[in-house]
């Protein structure tokens, strides 16, 4: 469980993005984005760094519209990153979020959740904004794979996938209004966590996340379930119980 001597940073303007008044949390992350705007590539180290300082500043933030403008404003931090320090940047939020996620308690889950879903939003955007260049798609799907769509990781939560898997086109069609998007490169991970997730449920949050309708806007054949699938589905229920999951 996250604590506050296990996540304390020692960057004072960390600290401030923690505060309750918005005038400090507001400079805190105008001085966080300067000190982004940097072209020099930070290094892997040095993102892990600052992102346990602002897994602290969500975890300490706790009046509902506070959470939500310090995610957003977190989130916008995306947008003016260089390509090299999107991907080191988003890898180190990802590694984050997979590593304290058994931390989270109940009462703050929904922040994260929240906290989550924007960084898929504008992970999307920036990707668009860059034309959907194929090499940066396919680093970004790459951490993806890393961590919330990591089939065999057993220390990966399946409460992470499954927000992940729930959310993801979702903050496609968000950003994605003129359906330019190369979805059949995007759904990849989907696809290969499906088939390769020894758990059950992962494999049916995954198959219904690509039966959404939706995917056929971008030109994705989507499977629609009929009604002898039901059936077979009926039939191998009453059969009787098949023994634990894996």
């Amino acid at each position: 469980m996250a604590t506050d001597t296990d996540t304390r940073p020692t960057n004072p303007f960390i600290k401030q993005l923690a505060a309750n008044d918005r005038p400090t949390r507001d400079r805190a992350v105008n001085s966080l984005r300067t000190y982004l705007k940097r072209s020099a590539a930070f290094s892997d180290l040095d993102f892990l760094k600052l992102w346990k300082g602002l897994f602290y500043c969500m975890w300490m933030s706790d009046r509902a519209r506070t959470q939500q403008r310090l995610a957003i404003d977190l989130a916008d931090l995306l947008s003016i990153l260089s390509p090299e320090n999107f991907v080191g940047f988003n890898a180190a939020f990802w590694r984050t979020m997979g590593r304290e996620w058994p931390g989270i308690d109940a009462l703050r889950m929904d922040k994260f959740l929240f906290l989550i879903r924007q960084y898929v939003n504008k992970s999307f955007e920036y990707l668009r904004g860059q034309k959907w260049e194929e090499t940066l798609v396919e680093r970004y799907l790459e951490l993806l794979k890393e961590v919330p769509f990591n089939a065999k990781d057993p220390k990966i939560p399946n409460g992470l996938r499954y927000h992940v898997i729930d959310i993801y086109v979702d903050e496609v069609e968000k950003v994605d209004e003129k359906r330019k998007a190369p979805m059949e490169v995007l759904v990849k991970p989907l696809r290969a966590l499906g088939l390769e997730s020894k758990t059950k449920a992962v494999r049916e949050r995954v198959k219904e996340a690509l039966e959404d309708e939706r995917l056929e806007e971008w030109g994705i054949e989507v499977k629609k379930k009929d009604e002898d699938e039901d059936e077979d589905e009926e039939e191998a229920e009453e059969d009787g119980w098949g023994g634990f999951d894996d």
